[in-house]
């Protein structure tokens, strides 16, 4: 299998990686973008991306409690599905502003997961079997960067069976996307040469 991104070597939550996202559009940039997400508008992300980076990247609670609980998930999500997937960042060779920070990558490149560990998506998820909306360009990003026909969305939440679900690439939205992300990165680069 061809790819058309490469891995780039950062420890996901360093000041390191939160300088790299700032640099381009990541997966979680999506759904804004597309204005999908109720918790952020595109005028807010657009803002952010033409400020200086953050390095104290807020988290509230429950965004903290989440990311204590990945690594748990992942092992779950690997122990059912004999996928062995490793958190990593990947940017694309096409556009150098399209990237992605994955909860899981197989070795080989054949399988991808997004994991979400909240009580709310897991109620959600688990009552619905479906994702919620303002994660679908996040999803779509992912299998547009990495080129995959299908991610598995593996909803988590302790004491609780935890549910996944295969998403499939939508090719219509893709194009879509990619052309609201390009023009949306158009505008955070316009005045500012040093973003290119």
């Amino acid at each position: 299998m061809t790819t058309n991104f490469s891995l780039v070597d950062l420890e996901q939550g360093t000041s390191e990686w939160l300088s790299w996202r700032h640099q381009g559009i990541g997966a979680s940039d999506a759904s804004t973008i597309m204005g999908e997400n109720r918790f952020e508008s595109p005028s807010g992300l657009l803002h952010q991306k033409r400020g200086p980076v953050i390095l104290d990247s807020f988290q509230n609670e429950a965004m903290a409690l989440g990311t204590r609980l990945e690594p748990e998930a992942r092992k779950l999500y690997i122990a059912t599905t004999g996928n062995e997937v490793t958190p990593v960042c990947v940017q694309s060779s096409k556009y150098d502003w399209f990237r992605a920070s994955l909860d899981g990558l197989s070795a080989n490149r054949d399988a991808v997961v997004e994991i979400k560990c909240g009580a709310s998506v897991y109620r959600r998820v688990s009552q619905s079997r479906s994702i919620p909306d303002y994660y679908y360009g996040q999803v779509q990003h992912i299998l547009a960067i990495t080129g995959l026909d299908t991610l598995d969305f593996w909803s988590y939440w302790p004491d609780n069976p935890p549910v996944l679900l295969q998403m499939k690439r939508n090719e219509t939205y893709i194009e879509r996307l990619l052309l609201k992300e390009s023009q949306f990165w158009a505008l955070v680069t316009l005045g500012n040469p040093d973003r290119t």
